[in-house]
């Protein structure tokens, strides 16, 4: 009976085989390792109760897989026709926290929702909404993209705005949806002439933003992204967590020491979190982390394959765009555990423990394998119709 409901759960799946097992093999490694490296944090909070992070992150992962197969199954093109409203409730929501969001780790990223009890990242909304507008705007401006009138007021004043809107409390998620848009205008060829501008508008907007933190430094988290870069330069004392990481990822050598016996995630700040890509190069050493890579890696692959393929602009921009997003935040969190660029706070998506962004990350992987999905169809219509040709002219 289980047999024959998971071959019909497989062959109903929509989109891309190999995107749906990149997420089955990332939710695999979310359970290990959030079990593995949550284990201080259980003593900590709930009594020595281990079990109770791994039931929450499985929990988790069960509305995240519900999101992702329901977003897979709708059409893509209605993603579209969302974006403008994401985009218009993205706004105000930033502002929100700006002012009113609830205050962790001297940063203001998150706001409460009502009766549930559990912090939201407004944040991640703002990443799929931005992305999912900018994807739009590409595709609807494609004929007159490389004007100025026609690209700068649609296109770059969004991308500034909600990019200027989260910086103050979490620059490197700012710059890294930043980031994520101008390749997205690259890929969509906008003129270069406007992706410099948007790039010298963000820079101005950024510099005024220091400036800002230079008197309102309660607000603005300045102190925090000089420390940083000079902890990362060596100029300042040397960061405490980056020192364990290294220690975690030496001690995992070739294979690892094994699921569960990891010894620094008893001294690692936030082991299941930020630096949860240290845990499991000590537990399952080099081949574990770089099987961990080449599914982010594979992902990112899969996802230009699309570009190339696909016939309308906006499901092509989409698919690459969160793809961008995804890859590109995993590979930061890869970079800080080794030690590559300075510590940044982002978690490695849907592995590290979490909750609403475990969600939204799920979303984004629905969205992309809605776009592949329409792929899968229109291959399967032009075989039928080569079979029809084939069969009429055979008779």
């Amino acid at each position: 009976m289980s047999r024959a409901l998971g071959i019909k759960l497989y062959k109903n799946l929509h989109g891309d085989r190999g995107l749906w097992f990149v997420w089955l093999l990332l939710a695999g490694f979310s359970l290990l390792a959030v079990y593995s490296s949550s284990g201080t944090l259980a003593y900590r909070s709930r009594g020595g109760n281990t079990e109770f992070f791994l039931i929450k992150q499985i929990v988790f992962l069960i509305m995240g897989g519900f999101l992702t197969y329901f977003c897979a199954q709708t059409t893509y093109t209605k993603f579209s026709k969302w974006a403008p409203i994401m985009l218009i409730v993205t706004l105000p929501l930033l502002l929100y926290t700006y002012f009113f969001g609830v205050e962790l780790n001297s940063a203001r990223r998150w706001i409460e929702i009502p009766f549930v009890g559990q912090t939201f990242q407004t944040s991640d909304f703002a990443k799929l909404a931005l992305i999912t507008y900018v994807a739009r705007m590409i595709s609807i401006k494609q004929d007159v993209i490389k004007t100025f009138n026609q690209a700068f007021v649609p296109i770059i004043v969004p991308v500034v705005l909600v990019c200027l809107l989260i910086a103050p409390a979490d620059l490197s998620t700012a710059m890294m949806l930043f980031l994520t848009c101008t390749l997205m205008m690259i890929v969509g060829r906008v003129n270069i002439k406007l992706i410099l501008l948007l790039i010298a508008v963000t820079l101005v907007g950024f510099i005024l933003l220091m400036l800002l933190g230079t008197i309102f430094p309660e607000s603005i988290r300045v102190d925090t992204w000089i420390s940083r870069v000079l902890s990362f330069f060596g100029t300042d004392e040397t960061v405490y967590q980056v020192q364990q990481a290294k220690i975690a990822i030496a001690n995992g050598e070739w294979f690892g020491v094994g699921p569960g016996n990891s010894v620094q995630r008893n001294f690692l700040p936030s082991p299941y979190a930020d630096f949860i890509y240290a845990i499991i190069c000590e537990e399952y050493g080099l081949i574990g982390a770089l099987l961990v890579i080449g599914l982010y890696t594979y992902l990112l692959i899969r996802c230009t394959a699309i570009v190339t393929k696909f016939p309308k602009a906006f499901g092509a921009m989409l698919a690459i765009g969160l793809a961008f997003n995804i890859v590109i935040q995993a590979y930061l969190n890869i970079a800080v555990s080794v030690d590559l660029v300075p510590v940044t706070g982002l978690t490695l998506p849907m592995i590290s423990m979490g909750g609403t962004s475990l969600l939204f990350t799920c979303i984004a992987f629905g969205m992309i394998l809605s776009v592949s999905g329409y792929l899968d169809k229109k291959a399967v219509l032009e075989e039928n119709q080569r079979g029809q040709t084939t069969y009429e002219n055979n008779n």
